[in-house]
């Protein structure tokens, strides 16, 4: 037949995270350039339609979404063997119908957000710049590194030498996260800008 496109089959493998309550679920297809994260059904209803299908599952807790992967933290009382092939099962279904994966306007809604968790925060002058600085450093050289456990890091303040930081995907509630927070990306902040004195996380 002409003019027929073949879809190409939709692979999906699982990788460990850190943390031992979320695995991450990996595709050979783009589903969302960006980081899309949610923590409860009431988010995925108004954002993600494979979120909320997911929360769905009787043993998903949340749901974190980002380039290719897939990143689901389960419920304590459930083990990833039970639960493992019918999510892959779920996941390659909905991906390969092409179903919607976010919608329209989650990204603008996103940096609405941020925008006005910086103006209620009030950087000015020397703040304003370092912030800009501490943004560029989480982004540049901790998110990548964070992105392949599954999970990400955003910036949510500076405020007299502290920088509190948002834990989303894999990094919420991983035992690791801590470490990790403390020993490196502290460590290179105070390197990098000695204004900053402690960095400490609020889990997403």
């Amino acid at each position: 037949m002409e003019g027929t496109i073949t879809k190409s089959p939709i692979l999906l493998y699982t990788e460990q995270t850190p943390n031992p309550e979320t695995l991450k679920f990996v595709t050979n297809k783009m589903l969302y350039k960006g980081t899309a994260d949610f923590k409860d059904v009431e988010s995925a209803e108004k954002w993600s339609p494979l979120a909320t299908e997911l929360f769905s599952l009787p043993y998903v807790k949340g749901v974190y979404i980002c380039n290719n992967f897939v990143t689901i933290t389960k419920e304590f009382n459930y083990e990833w063997e039970e639960i493992i092939l019918p999510t892959k099962e779920f996941i390659k279904s909905y991906v390969g119908e092409e179903k919607t994966i976010i919608n329209e306007g989650f990204e603008e809604a996103m940096k609405t957000e941020v925008a006005k968790n910086y103006e209620a925060n009030g950087y000015t002058g020397q703040d304003a710049e370092l912030v800009i600085k501490i943004k560029e450093l989480i982004d540049t050289y901790v998110k990548p590194a964070v992105e392949m456990d599954g999970g990400n890091i955003e910036f949510k303040s500076f405020d007299s030498g502290v920088v509190t930081v948002m834990l989303q995907g894999s990094c919420s509630g991983c035992p690791s996260s801590t470490v990790t927070l403390k020993s490196g990306i502290e460590g290179m902040l105070k390197r990098m800008v000695p204004e900053v004195t402690e960095v400490v996380a609020e889990m997403g």
